[in-house]
Parts: C-alpha cells; structure tokens; sequence
C-alpha cells in the first residue's frame, strides 16, 4: 500500500499516520526481560537435547535416535502430536481468521473427532503392529518398492517446503511488528532446533514438545487475560462481539466454494486431520515411540482435548482483540496489517508496559515454530535413512547407519535455513503457494495408504497411477486457484459490522478503499462460473478430492492391469473396512469379491506375526505369534512382495 498525504490521529501518546505500516508500529520493541525470556527457551530447549544426548544409550542406536527405543508413555506422545500439530503459522492464523471471519472456523473442532477417532482405531494398529520405523515401509509391503520410493519423496518434498515457511513466517512477523532482527530469529530457531534433534533424537523432540507446548498454552491464556481486562471485562468483549456480528451459527451451505461452513470444516476438516494424524510420518513415527500399541491409541485420544483447548485459546484471542480494537483508532492501524501481524501488534499493544510477558508470547510462538520444524528435521532423516539409503546398503553397520542418521537430522536443518532464506526472496503469491502445496500434497499420500489398507484388490500399478493423479488434481487445482485470484478472480470478503470512529480530514485513497472493504458490508461478488468455480474450491476440500482421486484413480488402474488376488497380498496391511461394512452379504460373495481379510490358510491382522527390522531396513518375520512356522513359510515363499525376507528369524 503506498502511503499519500492523510490526516494525523492520536495513538496513545504517539502519533499514527494511517495507511502507513511504520506508524501503525510506531514503538512496538522488545525490552531485556523480554529478550532473556527468549533466550531461556532456547537455552532450555537446548539443554533438553544435550541431557538426551548424554544420557541413557546416548543415541548408538537408531532404534533409540529415531524411534526413542519404542518406550514412550502415552502423555508425552500425546503432547508432542499437538506441539507438531499446532504450528507458529496456526497461533498468528488462527485469531486473525477469527477477526476477520468470526467463530465459523471453530466448527473444525468437530472434525477432530473422527479425524482422531479413524487413526486410533485403523491405522495405528496396523502400523504398530508391522513394527514399522517409516510410514512408507508400509506402502513396498502392500504394494512394491517403486510406489514406497514415490511416497518417500513426496513427503519429503512437502515437508522441506512447509518447515521453511514454519521457520521464516514467525520470524518476519515478529521483525514487522518489533523491529527484532529478521535473520537473528530464523538463525537462533533454527540452529537451535537443528542441534538438540542431532544430537538428542527422537526423546529430545518428544520432550521439548512437551516443554514448549506447555510455554505455548502459557502464552496464549497471558494474552487473553491481559486483553479481557484492558477491554472491560468478559461482559464488555462477549457484548462487541455480539454487535460485530462475530459469533457465528452454523452455516449450512453446502456450496463446496464457500471457506468456512459447517460442511466445509466438518467434513472437509476430517480428511485434512486423516492426512495429518492418520498417515503423516511425523505424527506416525510418534505412535510407534509408544510402549506399547494401547499407550499409541490412547495417545491419539489424549491428543483431542489438548487439540480442542489450542482452537479455543486462539478463537478466544481473535475475539479479544476484536473486541479491543473495535471502534477506536487502532482499528485503522490492524487495517493495514497483514494477518500474520496482527496477532503480534495486538499482543504488544496490549502487554507493552508489562515487562515480560510480550517475551513469554515469543516464546509461545517459536515454541510452535521449534516443535513443529524439530519434528519435521526428525521425520526426513527418519525416511531418508530407512526408505532410500539402507536397502541400498544392507551391509551398513548400526554405528554408521546412526551417525548418518544423526548427519541427515543435521543436513535438514541446514537445508531448512537455506530455504527460508529462498522463502524471504518470494513474494506474498508464492508464500501462499506454498503452503498450498503442504495441504495439497497429503490429500494424495493419505488416499494410497487408503488404497492399500482397505481395497485387496488394488495393485501396485493402480498404486502409482493412483498416486500420481491425485498429484496432478492437487496442482492443477491449488496452481488454478493462485493464477485465478493473482488475476483478479473473486476474494472472499467479510461482512463486518463495527463502528469506526470519523477522522477530521481527508483520508488517504488508499486508506479510505481498505476501511471500506474491511469495514463495511459489501456487495457480494458474482458467482464464479466453469473452471473459475473449480478453482474456488475451498482449500478445506482438497484432502477429500485428492484422496478420492486416487482411489478411483487407483481402482480403476488395477482392474484394467489385473486386480491383486487374496493370497498375493502381505498379512497384516489390511483392514477389513469393506468386509464390516458388507455384513449382510454372504461370506461367498465377501469372498469373491475380495472384501474380507485374506482367506483362510492366510493370517489376520491380530495373527500376523510381527516383524522386526533390521539394520538394513528391511522387514524379516519372527516366530512370535498365533501362526504355525509351516504356514508362514509357505505364505513368504509364494509372497511376490519384495520387501518381506524369504527366511525366518528364529
């Protein structure tokens, strides 16, 4: 926005300009005690990863480096799933979607309950239950090395794009709003981060997690605290923002273009938690820490009150802050803003002369930048050592294949800094395209898992066309939509109903066009039409239509090229979905139509043996469990699938 003459108003005790950024933040800074809270975060996020790396098996080990010797207890998991979940970009977001859009978006709490409900009860037992170290282990053992080799990839190709802007987003806003070196921020986070997951693994994350998800609910509950009692008290804030038409019913529309309705949120929401929660190698790589399969499923249903209490705080915060602003000048300086700083500039408002506490917000919020960016560096050494350097190289020995572990954690982080470094050099267009593409690309990874666990039928081939048109769907759709509004396609506007407070004078043009469109009810846009509509689907549905295309996709694929037959599928990678869904069908039907789990010389789920991996990271069976030694040397000899050893362990 490029500011013109305009009329000066009064601020505190300082004077604003509007429609400029730099008065709108004119005396916004950081004091010592904010700056030493902030480097005891550091400090102690540090110290977490030296004391893990100097105690216990110290990290020999990547069984101990990677999956923390498989002896987490179920609370710590829990509250680390919500710390990698709940991203800087989520706590600077989430109240500013609120300002501008009122509590609609709450509603995607409900798709929390069965976006954690289906994880706890389909794919973490059969996960847990292969004794998998990589999530994608799963997809050469259902299908063939080639499609698990595509997954690797693509998650990480996602992942190294999302944890730069996770690193750098904070960063700017926080230089914006106080002045704080920009690249002191991105450096101090990230090398930080980068060393204590070297050198600590996968215990060190868990329980920083832990710490900083505790300084993130700490954070957020001070601002909301501070921010009722300078408004006027509860009844002051429920009674403006019940004038500002911000506390929304549930809407019912069920046009799929619509951002934020019930349908959107609670449906759409659900696929985007399965992507998440169900199939995602940092979320996965946490259950299989657990002691236990029990501890890993009550893990995931600890996760959904500490999820619900995260969007609680942060729709609590958006409604504060427009309760605070509603009304009075400031209101003018939000206005020229960007969503990831209004948060800040509401939170050093509002604790300016109480030393400390803007500090301890910081730290909440690159608490979620730690978290989040730490699991991520964990998660790619994790399926880069497993799913492309050790079954390459089967003769690597634990020590090295430890070391390399701990040399990848590393290369990330390094490699983090260096993308965020890109990330400073994109504009605004491309930021959004990238975080696009983090939700556009798990939409595809969950529907192959979806494919595999519960389609018998579904082979490799349909895999991997599967696969990859579900890629091409998501770009198509995420690169049209960011083309179509980039060109001046239709934006989604707010009805906000809020009195503004007269300026004497003129205002500036460029001013006067902002109020207008964030102030004022507008006319609603014309309803875009053929592929203008198509790319206005909400971003809330691309989980659901990607995964969809690949199944569809992937069926259709494996019928035409010779659907997989019952006994050529690995025990244990099914779940019987269709078989339950089908009771009323006779067992014969199920049968030839592939809808009950293997026949009956070939193990369930419950029966499988479990499997061990070793060193080179391939799955070898185990003489452990309900079936006769004869039987599963029968099932591994006729099993075309690569990755399962023709032997057995004894």
């Amino acid at each position: 926005m490029s500011p013109s003459t305009s009329i000066p108003f009064s601020h505190s005790s300082h004077i604003l300009v509007p429609g400029t950024k730099m008065d709108a933040l004119a005396q916004m800074h950081f004091t010592t005690i904010d700056y030493v809270i902030f480097a005891l975060l550091l400090a102690a996020s540090m110290g977490i990863g030296l004391y893990y790396a100097l105690s216990g098996g110290r990290q020999r080990t990547t069984q101990e480096f990677l999956l923390a010797d498989r002896s987490m207890s179920c609370l710590p998991v829990s509250l680390s799933l919500i710390a990698t979940f709940q991203s800087a970009v989520a706590i600077v977001g989430v109240p500013a979607e609120i300002y501008t859009h009122g509590t609609q978006y709450w509603f995607i709490g409900c798709a929390y309950i069965l976006g954690l409900f289906i994880p706890a009860h389909v794919f973490i037992p059969v996960f847990y239950r292969l004794h998998l170290t990589s999530a994608y282990q799963y997809l050469e053992l259902r299908f063939s090395k080639p499609v698990r080799i595509c997954g690797t990839v693509t998650f990480i190709f996602q992942t190294v794009i999302y944890m730069a802007v996770c690193v750098y987003t904070p960063a700017l806003a926080l230089n914006a709003v106080t002045g704080f070196n920009l690249w002191g921020a991105v450096l101090a986070t990230g090398l930080v981060c980068t060393l204590y997951t070297t050198l600590g693994g996968l215990k060190a994350v868990i329980w920083t997690d832990v710490f900083q998800t505790l300084v993130m609910f700490a954070g957020q509950l001070a601002v909301i605290v501070v921010g009722v009692q300078q408004t006027g008290g509860v009844a002051e804030v429920w009674r403006k923002v019940s004038e500002g038409n911000r506390i929304s019913g549930i809407d019912l529309n069920p046009d799929p273009t619509m951002e934020y309705t019930f349908w959107t949120l609670g449906v759409g929401g659900v696929f985007l938690m399965l992507s998440l929660y169900g199939v995602n190698q940092a979320q996965v790589q946490r259950y299989l820490s657990a002691k236990t399969e029990r501890d890993a499923v009550m893990s995931c249903y600890m996760v959904f009150p500490f999820l619900q209490l995260a969007l609680a705080l942060s729709c609590v915060m958006g409604l504060v802050m427009f309760a605070r602003y509603c009304g009075e000048d400031n209101f003018h300086n939000l206005g020229v803003l960007s969503k990831n700083e209004m948060v800040l500039y509401f939170v050093m408002d509002m604790l300016q002369g109480l030393p400390g506490l803007s500090g301890l917000f910081v730290c909440c919020l690159f608490s979620a930048a730690l978290s989040t960016i730490s699991s991520a560096f964990n998660s790619l050494a994790t399926v880069t050592m497993e799913d492309l350097i050790k079954p390459h190289c089967p003769s690597m020995t634990e020590a090295r294949s430890t070391l390399l572990s701990k040399g990848l954690a590393c290369s990330y982080g390094l490699l983090c800094l260096a993308m965020a470094y890109l990330t400073h050099l994109m504009s605004d267009s491309v930021l959004q395209a990238a975080f696009k593409i983090f939700g556009m690309v798990g939409g595809p990874l969950l529907g192959v898992f979806c494919l595999g666990l519960f389609f018998p039928w579904a082979n490799s081939t349909g895999a991997l066309v599967g696969l990859g048109s579900g890629l091409v769907m998501a770009f198509w759709v995420g690169i049209g939509s960011i083309v179509t509004r980039t060109s001046g396609g239709p934006a989604a506007v707010s009805q906000f109903n809020c009195t503004v407070v007269q300026l004497s004078g003129n205002i500036t043009t460029a001013m006067g066009t902002a109020l207008i469109s964030t102030a004022m009810p507008t006319a609603t846009p014309s309803r875009p039409m053929g592929l203008q509509r198509f790319y206005s689907l909400s971003f809330m549905w691309y989980s659901a239509l990607n995964s969809f295309t690949v199944v569809i996709t992937g069926l259709i694929v494996s019928f035409l090229t010779g659907p997989m037959k019952a006994e050529e599928v690995t025990p244990g990678t099914l779940y019987p979905l269709l078989g339950n869904m089908l009771f009323f069908v006779p067992d014969k039907l199920k049968q030839k139509l592939c809808c009950v789990t293997p026949l009956g010389h070939r193990p369930t789920i419950q029966e499988c043996p479990p499997v061990q991996h070793e060193s080179n990271g391939q799955a070898v069976y185990t003489e452990e469990g309900s079936v006769e030694e004869e039987e599963r040397q029968r099932f591994l000899l006729t099993s075309h699938t690569p990755v399962v050893e023709r032997e057995t362990t004894l």
